[in-house]
């Protein structure tokens, strides 16, 4: 045995346990405003304690595990915490285009399920969405919604051919698989001439779209149905969006197919995914590891529980993406967009 190879292993294991743990703790500090009061300037345990109403012991032992994990800066001689500009940026920000908090939300909700996964990977059967710890929803929301905000009416939509003004002069769009309906209600409020319809299997997903909507003044412009992507009703559609979705469904060609009976002659689907290349090897690398980690909790599962035959998975890839929209009878489909963690497609009829 090579004893180098061994203890080079060994402290890639203390990394992993140290940062799975950290998860907790990152959850901890977004809930308490620990991070949001340490932006407000440099402390010592006790005073951010205070700032935050909670216990300086606590806080204490947190402060020295963020610093450990470089989430913090500790200055020893004076014995204070901080946040650099950016750290601050990635952590206190839950509107902003980079939140990190959700990420480590969604992956305790995941991680929830652990006993069923064992189960799953014996039996071979799925995990429906809706069966996963409600840390699930919440966490995948505020997970992507980051990057939508950043990239989605600044960047994605003008990717795509003529789409722009179709929804500045008022198109009809829908957005399967919706979930709390964060992307439906940011393109509703950028392009107030257009209609929207959001839909989701998860009723429970599309109770909080209906509040989300109407917290955000455009609930008379958008509808939210609980349904499959298979079965959405629409016609005439200008534009039709999925996002981060298409590869946990059983059955990607059945609602490819419908996208492609719902869209009007010269209507788009946007097809936003994970960043993903077409093989493993082009996927070994760090997004590729968080999202086959993630794939394995939740994408897989929950198309293994539909029926279809089909379970992507989240490093699916363009050509597996590209194959379901040809085989649905979409003659054009290009990349128009990319971020380190989505891929952005355009389907034509």
């Amino acid at each position: 045995m090579d004893q180098d190879r061994l203890m080079e292993f060994v402290g890639k294991f203390a990394g992993d346990l140290g940062a799975t743990m950290a998860a907790g703790n990152i959850v901890v500090g977004d809930r308490l405003g620990l991070y949001r009061a340490l932006a407000e300037g440099p402390a010592r345990p006790a005073e951010l304690a205070e700032r935050t109403g909670t216990d300086p012991r606590y806080v204490e032992e947190w402060l020295r595990g963020q610093a450990a994990g470089g989430y913090v800066i500790y200055d020893a001689d004076a014995a204070t915490y901080s946040l650099t500009e950016e750290q601050a940026f990635a952590l206190t920000d839950p509107d902003g285009p980079l939140y990190l908090p959700g990420a480590f939300e969604l992956a305790l909700g995941s991680l929830a399920a652990t006993d069923r996964v064992v189960d799953a990977f014996r039996t071979g059967k799925g995990i429906g969405w809706h069966e996963h710890d409600d840390k699930v929803f919440s966490g995948c929301e505020r997970f992507f919604r980051p990057g939508y905000t950043g990239h989605l009416v600044a960047e994605w939509l003008p990717a795509l051919d003529g789409v722009i003004e179709r929804l500045e002069s008022g198109a009809r769009v829908a957005d399967l698989g919706c979930g709390h309906g964060a992307s439906t209600v940011l393109m509703a409020q950028a392009f107030p001439k257009s209609t929207f319809i959001g839909s989701d299997y998860h009723e429970g997903s599309i109770d909080e779209a209906r509040k989300r909507a109407a917290d955000a003044g455009v609930a008379e412009r958008v509808r939210f149905e609980v349904a499959t992507a298979q079965s959405t009703a629409g016609h005439d559609l200008d534009l039709v969006t999925t996002f981060d979705c298409l590869h946990d469904m059983g059955d990607p060609l059945g609602a490819a197919k419908q996208v492609r009976s719902s869209l009007a002659p010269d209507g788009t689907w946007m097809i936003v995914e994970p960043f993903a290349g077409d093989t493993v090897v082009d996927n070994l690398n760090p997004v590729g590891r968080v999202y086959y980690n993630f794939s394995t909790f939740l994408c897989v599962p929950s198309a293994m529980s539909q029926s279809g035959g089909y379970a992507l998975g989240a490093q699916a890839g363009e050509k597996a993406i590209g194959q379901v929209v040809t085989d649905a009878g979409f003659t054009r489909f290009r990349r128009v967009a990319e971020t380190p963690f989505n891929l952005v497609y355009e389907a034509r009829p």
